[in-house]
């Protein structure tokens, strides 16, 4: 699974899965665009990290940039261009969460998670998917198996992972006959800064909660960011030239069997 000659841009690559999967990239040849929205420090070192791993393969391009606007999208989209010249893999992966309920939210929150995991997946799609029809390049995006499992306290995040699945399907149908092909991988509980920020759980108790979530889990493991990363590889590479409008849980069978109860109480506390 070389992308070596590939020019591959990854959205929320400064930390958690959006890291891996740069880092990953990076040592398969990728020329890589990397974007996060608002910590340059931090996407400078993942960038200086996929510089060492390939050398051959140059410097990732930093873009700084909040996606949930049409500036930040079309900044990201015309400096890949202006810098590469053509695109082939998109990563959808920038997101943020909330864990809160009808009574505890309101429309400021419901925005924000939108903005960014929903019309900011669609404006970028949108702006580059032109591109990738000349390439014959591929989208992968990044959902959570939040998307199909119903818990209190989810909303609005697992709506905006169920739209994100759904939007998946659409353009893998209207883009299929254009050779592009699209789709999404759904990770379970994943060791991140992006769990412990949802789920609002103190430095202290973090390591207790992975432990109870894993022990709910039948594979007994939660996910580290690695294991995202290699399907989205695998999901982007040329061994999976018939794959389209798929959505790949990578979850240790969670979906199948995982109690949400304790992180809504965990939340709650």
């Amino acid at each position: 699974m070389s992308f070596e000659n590939k020019v591959v841009l990854v959205t929320g690559a400064s930390a958690g899965i959006g890291k891996a999967i740069a880092l990953l990239f990076a040592e398969r040849g990728a020329r890589l665009a990397i974007v996060g929205r608002n910590n340059a420090g931090k996407l400078r070192a993942v960038a200086d990290a996929c510089a060492v791993a390939v050398a051959s393969a140059g410097r990732p391009l930093e873009i700084v940039a909040d996606l949930s606007t049409d500036e930040g999208c079309e900044r990201t989209a015309k400096e890949t261009l202006d810098h590469y010249g053509r695109l082939d893999v998109l990563i959808n992966n920038a997101g943020v969460g909330a864990r809160t309920d009808l009574a505890g939210t309101d429309m400021a929150i419901f925005d924000k998670v939108f903005n960014i995991n929903v019309r900011g997946v669609y404006n970028l799609t949108r702006l580059l998917a032109p591109e990738l029809i000349k390439t014959k390049g591929n989208i992968v995006n990044i959902s959570s198996i939040s998307g199909t499992a119903v818990a209190v306290g989810s909303l609005p995040y697992s709506m905006s992972k169920a739209a994100l699945d759904h939007f998946t399907k659409l353009i893998a149908l209207e883009l299929a006959p254009k050779g592009v092909r699209v789709n999404t991988v759904s990770p379970g509980v994943t060791v991140s800064d992006f769990v412990q920020r949802i789920t609002g759980i103190s430095d202290e108790a973090y390591s207790e909660f992975l432990t109870n979530m894993a022990a709910g889990i039948p594979m007994g493991r939660v996910c580290q960011p690695e294991h995202i990363a290699k399907m989205v590889a695998f999901l982007a590479s040329e061994d999976s030239e018939l794959v389209t409008g798929t959505i790949v849980k990578v979850d240790g069978g969670a979906d199948l069997h995982i109690d949400f109860t304790h992180m809504a109480k965990q939340t709650q506390k």
